[in-house]
């Protein structure tokens, strides 16, 4: 590890609020330069998951009972594998407190039970309490909160998060400490300084120190030749030559300016290990990195893997739509009614030839959901009576009069050279002009 001797604390009398790129009365701006960082894909790297602290900020607080049963589905998805390696969790209510109780008591390795605090001695007592071996430490880095915000100097912030480390580390707890707004921090007069104390601190104890690179307002780019502080792969790969190991560093961020799954895939990318994500994107503001997105996408860079049970994901959606009041989008990726609904009358005649034409993936052995075809002209009586079948858990003949019905307005609209798909709504309407009351609840 060697090399963070040389990064040094840069005191500063103003804040350096990188006006440049954040003028605030216009949008952010970006600025490339030829130098550039080469690809780090580390040997292993894995998801972390905050849906029960950056999830919980964005709606109203799960159940205890809610939380173990999405700790449970995390450990389906896992099958015998660390990819879902850790979830962390609020800890200052009674109710977060007992939902850690009800998931530790499950005894899974993974995903292991982490807290989160603030950079108080005080806050230590919730983690000793409930008997966790890690947990994330807030300690903004950008001058916006330590001037703005905190009120302190740089020196002066920096030992404030050090003593708490400390404190950590003397109670045989493992810090995680959180570099909250890292891509509007400086870069070299506070980051890198901060990270070679840490590193300091994890030789003197023989114990990591984890380090959480936050994006919190979303303005990381993907890009390697943007400047910093906004080019995620120049924010990990300078962590990395100073010496932080691959598996110390976990990329968090946000969806203000629609990167969020990609940047958590170019963090994978370019040397860290962990990927910090929510069920289905939900947190703070615009939210988190998806979790079943990033699944998705560790397969597609690790490979498939039998062990984990990618339909897990489905079943989780369909509890979060029916139990925790969830609303996803029709047209959601992976999980969304629609998502493997073909809907062009043309696309749909050459799924049904042949799925692969217009199907991402085989769907129904990975998720367990089949590919749908909307209703076209093409799709004849068979293809209506699947519909409603599907949609309302009936058996009706093939040559019901009232599938008639609905094919011969089906029939008089592409007659008038109707060429998009028949919508969910207006099959919903004529189902239930010609069906009546005869129909239980859509499913």
């Amino acid at each position: 590890m060697a090399g963070h001797s040389k990064s040094q604390l840069q005191d500063v009398e103003r804040p350096n609020l990188y006006r440049e790129f954040f003028p605030y009365t216009e949008f952010p701006k970006l600025e490339f330069e030829e130098a550039t960082v080469p690809m780090e894909i580390p040997e292993d790297f894995w998801i972390t998951d905050t849906t029960f602290r950056d999830g919980q900020q964005a709606r109203a607080p799960y159940s205890a009972e809610q939380v173990a049963r999405i700790y449970e589905y995390f450990h389906q998805i896992n099958g015998d594998t660390g990819l879902i390696r850790q979830c962390e969790f609020f800890l200052y209510s009674d109710r977060d407190r007992k939902a850690v109780q009800l998931c530790q008591e499950k005894g899974y390795r993974y995903p292991e039970v982490t807290g989160w605090i603030r950079a108080t001695a005080a806050d230590f007592k919730y983690v000793t309490q409930l008997g966790l071996k890690e947990t994330g430490i807030l300690t903004s880095a950008s001058d916006y909160h330590i001037f703005l915000k905190l009120k302190m100097t740089r020196s002066q912030a920096m030992q404030a998060y050090l003593d708490i480390v400390k404190a950590a580390l003397d109670n045989g707890i493992l810090p995680r400490c959180h570099f909250e707004d890292i891509t509007r921090a400086d870069y070299d007069g506070f980051v890198l300084p901060f990270a070679a104390e840490l590193l300091k601190l994890s030789q003197q104890y023989n114990c990591p120190v984890k380090m959480r690179l936050c994006d919190t307002l979303g303005f990381a780019v993907p890009y390697p030749n943007a400047k910093l502080p906004r080019s995620l792969p120049k924010l990990v790969a300078g962590l990395r030559r100073l010496g932080v190991p691959s598996a110390w560093l976990e990329w968090h961020g946000h969806n203000d300016f629609h990167k969020v799954e990609i940047n958590a895939a170019t963090a994978w990318l370019y040397g860290c290990s962990a990927a910090n994500c929510a069920i289905f994107g939900v947190g703070e503001r615009t939210g988190n990195p998806p979790l079943e997105a990033l699944v998705i996408e560790h397969a597609q860079l690790a490979g498939t893997n039998p062990k984990i049970n990618y339909a897990a994901i489905t079943e989780l959606a369909q509890y979060a739509q029916k139990e925790l009041g969830f609303h996803l989008p029709a047209n959601y990726p992976l999980v969304g009614r629609d998502f493997n609904v073909t809907r062009a009358g043309i696309h749909a005649d050459g799924l049904l030839k042949n799925e692969e034409i217009y199907n991402c993936f085989d769907t129904l052995k990975l998720l367990k959901r089949p590919v749908g075809v909307a209703i076209t002209d093409k799709s004849g009586a068979a293809g209506i009576k699947h519909w409603i079948e599907s949609r309302y858990q009936i058996d009706i003949p093939k040559h019901d009069p009232r599938v008639t019905a609905i094919k011969n307005k089906i029939d008089e609209e592409y007659s008038a050279d109707r060429m998009s798909a028949i919508s969910d709504e207006e099959m919903e309407a004529w189902v239930r002009q010609v069906f009546g009351n005869q129909l239980p609840p859509e499913r």
